[in-house]
């Protein structure tokens, strides 16, 4: 079992109505039927920080069945940096229409103002939330151009499946 390590994102499966919703969210923005509807960063002594409806939170990562969380792990050197960003990110109100926003953008709809909707960090999804709090710390998840903030769970699971490949299992 992978030991994480200060700045890793987790990602693991939400059950549920609202699970449910953010796999449809995510098959809305090209990520297919993800089985991990959820992502987190790992900041330590077995806390994480994580986007939830009533805003961003210090939980337990016990919270989670250790056998059904992937690891992104971070650069060692850039870990610490992306913990304490994770961290400056508390109580950052959760938005379930950034999934909304982020499908508008993926459909070419146009509509005034969304790229900077998306970009804000005043309002994060849990994903968003980590792929922000890699960047303060220095650790670019994405090299395609997109814009910030356009990131779904599913997106960080793509990147955790190249990683396992290149990597072996984690």
């Amino acid at each position: 079992m992978y030991e994480p390590k200060p700045g890793d994102l987790g990602l693991t499966a939400i059950s549920g109505g609202v699970g449910r919703g953010i796999r449809f969210g995510q098959w809305l923005n090209g990520n297919g039927w993800s089985d991990y509807q959820h992502a987190f960063v790992f900041v330590g002594d077995g806390r994480i920080v994580e986007a939830e409806p009533g805003g961003a939170i210090e939980s337990y990562l016990s919270r989670y069945a250790e056998e059904t969380v992937r690891w992104l792990r971070c650069p060692v050197d850039k870990g610490p940096a992306v913990a304490a960003c994770a961290r400056t990110l508390l109580g950052t109100p959760y938005s379930f229409l950034d999934y909304g926003a982020i499908a508008l953008h993926r459909l070419h709809i146009p509509a005034p103002h969304l790229k900077a909707y998306i970009e804000s960090s005043h309002h994060l999804i849990c994903s968003q939330l980590c792929d922000e709090a890699a960047m303060r710390g220095g650790w670019h998840l994405f090299d395609d151009d997109r814009w910030p903030g356009f990131v779904a769970p599913g997106s960080l699971y793509r990147i955790y499946l190249g990683q396992r490949t290149a990597d072996g299992p984690v």
